[in-house]
């Protein structure tokens, strides 16, 4: 963007009048075997040496009668749009990518706590179980096949954390740091930041409007137009204004800023390329060629914004859908699992008595008063 800048200022440049000062002093050894030293040299006290001293103040101007440097400073500005818009979209992007690896990052921390959670529910489930399988109320294999799953559970744990690091390490970088110095920071767990909603977007003109890369290729396309037009201005004349004021010296002849010294001039400059229209007419086709080129890319890259627009609406639609019906459909696991689990303890009270009845038959017996009630609990009838 900076070369683009400095390309408007000497564009800018072009069109305004030029000026500098020069000046110079000189010493000579004049001959005497060429005309002039002839001459000299039968004048009497001729010296061979001289001094001579000159300084000078001119100024230039192109008039842009024709437009040719006017049309370039508007290629220049229009390319410098395109670098602005081209760095709007780097920004873009990296923020993009940075929100994309931080959003995955929380995304892989939630999984691995949902995973860590199911290897603690699934562990307790297991205790449950062998506590009634060493009782006489499960069979082997389901401890087995508990087991099993557990294990299946706890295996995801250390991929989920491999990806966490990975995703922690990719963000450090994409900010500019060594992969590492926010770990801390964010090891702390964090919600998963909500999507936008449909209705905040806008429309997809809205979209199409804002997106940097149509309008770098929209500038680009203006620069070429605009070339064209100095390609344009060759075919004619061009005029321009000049100035002279200095004075000049030798040391035998009065000092510099003497009157007598004082030398000025006026310039009215005129170049045209009368006869290389050839030429010319080759710059304005390789002018009108870029031009045509950067429309056909301008028109590709409103294809594939407009691609990109759709996709994204679409995607966000579907996404808001699928979430609530996820929403719905998660509840209903986690309500069986609290119903399971609410039923274990008073399945393993029930079977306990019944149990004890099993290894103990007379126990009732013994106890006259109270083998309606003991009957009872091992599921017969006191009558």
């Amino acid at each position: 963007m900076a070369q683009a800048g400095a390309r408007v200022s000497a564009a800018t440049a072009e069109l305004l009048p030029s000026g500098n000062i020069s000046g110079q002093a000189a010493r000579g050894y004049q001959s005497i075997d060429t005309p002039l030293g002839q001459v000299l040299n039968s004048t009497p006290d001729y010296n061979r040496y001289g001094n001579s001293y000159e300084s000078d103040l001119n100024a230039s101007w192109e008039i842009d009668i024709f437009g040719g440097l006017r049309r370039s400073r508007q290629a220049a500005v229009a390319d410098y749009q395109a670098a602005q818009a081209d760095v709007v979209a780097t920004r873009l992007a990296v923020a993009a990518q940075t929100a994309d690896l931080y959003i995955s990052l929380r995304g892989l921390q939630a999984r691995l706590a949902i995973a860590q959670q199911q290897a603690n529910t699934q562990q307790a489930l297991l205790q449950k179980i062998q506590l009634l399988n060493s009782k006489g109320l499960a069979a082997e294999y389901q401890v087995q096949q508990t087991a099993g799953e557990l294990a299946q559970v706890q295996a995801t744990v250390p991929a989920l954390q491999t990806q966490v690091d990975a995703a922690m390490n990719a963000l450090d970088v994409m900010l500019g740091t060594p992969a590492g110095t926010h770990r801390a920071e964010l090891s702390v767990p964090g919600a998963i930041p909500q999507a936008p909603k449909l209705t905040d977007t806008g429309t997809p003109a809205d979209l199409l409007r804002r997106r940097p890369d149509i309008i770098v290729a929209e500038r680009h396309l203006a620069a070429s137009s605009a070339r064209i037009g100095v390609a344009v201005s060759e075919y004619y004349p061009k005029f321009s204004l000049g100035a002279l004021l200095g004075s000049a010296t030798v040391s035998s002849g009065g000092n510099l800023l003497s009157g007598g010294a004082t030398q000025s001039a006026a310039i009215l400059g005129l170049r045209w390329r009368l006869f290389d229209f050839g030429r010319i007419n080759a710059q304005i086709n390789q002018a009108k060629g870029q031009e045509a080129e950067s429309l056909a890319a301008y028109r590709q890259t409103v294809l594939h914004a407009t691609e990109d627009v759709e996709n994204a609406f679409s995607a966000l639609v579907n996404s808001e859908t699928q979430t609530s019906t996820l929403t719905v459909g998660g509840e209903r696991p986690r309500q069986r699992q609290k119903i399971n689990l609410r039923r274990l303890p008073a399945r393993h009270r029930q079977p306990d008595r019944r149990a004890a009845c099993r290894r103990n038959p007379a126990a009732s017996l013994r106890h006259p008063g109270a083998g309606a009630n003991r009957l009872g609990a091992c599921g017969g009838s006191g009558l």
